[in-house]
């Protein structure tokens, strides 16, 4: 016990002394102040969900709207119900599924997709040539691996490796971490948010910009998002372009050490992702590992922001005004998450859509004394002009 409390005075006094050096962004304690006025407007559903199973970590997975957000697909993990120290999934194994709205969130059905899965087959090379800006196009990516679906995820193609990016000289000595994370730049040109660690450590990954102009076939890093010297951990990328053509992305950070101080930060990009600066912290997410966020924009052109505090057990979403620089009061989403006799947390992990009215959709996972078992859940929300920033 003296001996891992040695390590995490150590761990934090490091972080003192590189803030002092002015290397990352100083997690400072937010003082904006929480409110709940929404709640009375906001509408909770559930996405996925089965007596008996254990359903979550949207952000691991993806979420793809179509026809303007009125079909809405949610990819997710499930396993046995164990209730258990850690995540109550037994044996810590899980299986990929999704589910499917036709009615902007509100109604929601389980699909079966036996090429959904990346991890039951080999890696090929991608053949290339997928066009990104068809109307029943997406992309998942899990790790090294990505899929391909050209029919709104019903079917998928791949897995396929992202080919000679993984021996870029900017990645040495580095393993992906990546989700899936994108913003379409062209017929045949896409940029993919991505992450890599050290293979000797955890807890440290950095994210970074990779291009494919090509239709898939190849991929060039362009970027790190955050210098890949940055103490902290920068992780699971949500991206979204502004109307300006700006790109903001929002990351999820942490002290690699210590697991005392976790948040998100924004960063913005005015050349396509080629440089990067930061613009804001955007909140704190408590301990226990955290939460990632979750980015989208309103049709009034403002962006929002989803994401878990494991430390204050809410789920909360902010708005900015001015494309990520500064942001406005937490607004709670929820707050009545049901802890199982361990004390166990597990909860969260975004993806947040606009569907066809208008609404924004966060999709997390949730447990409730009256469904003690995490499912995954659709809180539909309708921000109004008047909302105060």
């Amino acid at each position: 016990m003296k001996t891992n409390h040695l390590l995490r005075l150590l761990a934090l006094l490091g972080v003192l002394a590189a803030l002092a050096n002015g290397a990352g962004q100083a997690p400072a304690v937010s003082d904006a102040p929480s409110r709940s006025e929404g709640q009375a407007t906001m509408k909770h559903f559930t996405a996925a969900g089965g007596a008996g199973n254990f359903y979550g970590w949207p952000a691991n997975n993806g979420a793809w709207t179509w026809d303007g957000g009125r079909e809405i697909l949610v990819g997710f993990s499930y396993g046995k119900f164990v209730e258990q120290e850690g995540h109550n999934t037994f044996e810590q194994k899980d299986y990929d599924g999704l589910a499917r709205s036709l009615d902007g969130g509100i109604t929601w059905k389980i699909e079966s997709s036996a090429t959904y899965v990346p991890d039951n087959s080999e890696t090929s090379r991608s053949p290339g040539g997928f066009v990104f800006d068809a109307p029943g196009f997406a992309i998942r990516v899990k790790y090294g691996r990505f899929l391909v679906s050209q029919d709104r995820g019903k079917s998928w193609q791949g897995p396929y490796h992202f080919g000679s990016l993984t021996g870029a000289k900017e990645l040495a000595g580095m393993r992906l971490s990546s989700r899936t994370g994108y913003v379409v730049t062209g017929h045949q040109a896409c940029l993919i948010f991505m992450s890599a660690r050290p293979n000797e450590k955890d807890y440290a990954d950095k994210s970074f910009v990779a291009e494919t102009i090509d239709g898939g076939r190849t991929f060039r890093f362009i970027s790190w998002i955050v210098p890949r010297g940055d103490p902290y951990r920068a992780v699971m990328p949500s991206p979204v372009r502004l109307a300006d053509g700006t790109l903001a992305v929002a990351l999820r950070r942490r002290i690699p050490e210590v697991d005392e101080m976790c948040w998100l930060d924004c960063y913005g990009s005015s050349d396509n992702g080629r440089t990067w600066t930061f613009l804001s912290k955007i909140a704190e997410t408590g301990k226990h590992n955290g939460n990632p966020p979750a980015l989208a924009v309103l049709t009034d052109g403002r962006m929002a922001c989803a994401y878990g505090d494991r430390t204050r057990i809410k789920m909360y979403l902010r708005l900015s005004a001015d494309g990520g620089n500064t942001w406005g009061d937490e607004l709670v989403l929820r707050d009545d998450f049901q802890m199982d006799k361990f004390g166990e947390r597990d909860f969260g992990y975004p993806r947040l859509v606009r569907n066809d009215r208008g609404e924004l959709v966060v999709l997390y996972y949730w447990a409730t004394r009256e469904s003690p078992q995490q499912q995954i859940m659709a809180t539909i929300w309708r921000p109004e002009s008047k909302q105060r920033l």
